[in-house]
């Protein structure tokens, strides 16, 4: 009796203590979310390691109102003065644009991180910029995948956003295809494996793991918010605002005149003759367009983009038409890339921008690569600036 006693206190002890740290965690959760929302105009225009890994400063930009979320790959980390993110850092047409890309970082690591925002993306625009490559070449990016993979996003997939189940449900078996980036990660491993099944047991298993998948979210965010505090304190520096507004015909007036020789061009076709035989280059290119698996993948991500009520703008690279043309590949097999990104995105009522126009345009692309020049960011950023502005059909 006497010892029922004084134990009693002893819980009474660790409960206090549980409701003072439950209390303290949840006091700096919030105070990481507040300096996170106030020092948006600073970390937007940035692109760095743990914005582009976590979620805290990517749900930062889909709460603020005058910033425009783009996602993509290699073409947003270049060092182009004439990017968008540099472009519109100050501000000068009322918006910022805030890059989330890294090289490599394919569709199927896009619709992830959207998957991840969730309920945050409802009613916000966004941007989504596309390569013809990523779409079109089979088996692409493996390695990189898994330097992309966020296990932190896997798991607010399957433990916290509210997504459709079937939408879970493919996202899971999407992400069971890259097993090693799951080696380390055995709960949620097991609970993709369930998630992917959809049998009525694996959703009993699932609902059981649940507390468990949780509550490592939980410990990850928290982990993830006091990551940004620290970068905030140590890293970023005020930013400036409302410089000039663009003069869009002069800048594309400016860039214009820059060229890509034929040398080049010729060089990148004779690299691509060792991939396609030269008897059947548009049989087999048209082919490749008709089966590639990366349409599975931007298909699951509108659909996600759909889910969640976003408001997607699609900007898709042009083919590198010179480099084909040397090929042997013609404009109208090519087009068939662009009528199916098309159909696509009019599926969804997505607006779309494919700059189809600078197909055989060589100073659009840069050469030897798929990424934008001086040029093609004129395009781009007059593009994002007419959709955040209302003046693109759809926005």
């Amino acid at each position: 009796m006497g010892s029922a006693r004084t134990g009693t206190p002893h819980l009474f002890s660790g409960a206090i203590a549980i409701a003072v740290v439950a209390t303290t965690l949840l006091a700096g959760r919030m105070v990481a979310i507040h300096l996170e929302r106030i020092t948006i105009p600073s970390t937007a225009p940035e692109l760095f390691p743990l914005k582009n890994q976590g979620l805290a400063f990517q749900h930062a930009a889909a709460r603020a109102k005058d910033v425009l979320p783009i996602y993509g790959s290699s073409e947003l980390v270049l060092p182009f003065p004439q990017r968008a993110s540099k472009f519109f850092c100050t501000a000068p047409t009322g918006f910022q644009v805030s890059p989330i890309g890294n090289p490599g970082m394919a569709v199927p690591i896009i619709m992830q991180k959207v998957a991840a925002l969730g309920s945050d993306l409802h009613g916000k625009k966004l941007a989504i910029s596309l390569s013809p490559v990523w779409i079109l070449t089979p088996n692409r990016g493996r390695r990189v995948y898994e330097g992309n993979f966020s296990r932190m996003l896997a798991s607010e997939i399957v433990f916290d956003t509210a997504l459709q189940f079937q939408l879970k449900q493919k996202i899971a078996s999407r992400m069971l295809e890259y097993p090693s980036t799951l080696e380390q990660s055995p709960v949620l491993e097991f609970a993709l494996e369930r998630l992917a099944s959809g049998r009525w047991f694996d959703r009993v298993a699932l609902c059981a793991l649940w507390p468990i998948g949780r509550v490592q979210t939980a410990v990850m965010e928290l982990q993830d918010h006091f990551e940004a505090v620290d970068h905030i304190r140590h890293e970023i520096e005020p930013a400036g605002r409302h410089s000039e507004k663009p003069d869009w015909p002069k800048l594309i007036a400016k860039v214009s005149g820059l060229r890509t020789t034929d040398k080049d061009k010729i060089e990148k076709a004779s690299n691509a003759n060792e991939q396609i035989s030269p008897e059947s280059q548009d049989a087999a290119f048209q082919s490749r367009i008709n089966t590639a698996p990366g349409w599975a993948d931007l298909e699951l991500l509108l659909r996600i983009l759909a889910s969640v009520h976003a408001r997607p703008l699609l900007l898709s690279m042009p083919m590198d038409g010179q480099f084909y043309d040397h090929a042997g590949v013609s404009r109208s097999t090519r087009e068939g890339y662009y009528e199916k990104l098309r159909v696509m995105a009019k599926q969804y009522n997505f607006p779309l921008i494919e700059f189809r126009d600078h197909d055989e345009d060589p100073a659009f692309l840069l050469r030897h690569s798929d990424h934008l020049t001086a040029k093609g960011w004129i395009f781009y950023n007059r593009a994002l600036d007419d959709f955040f502005h209302g003046r693109v059909p759809g926005s």
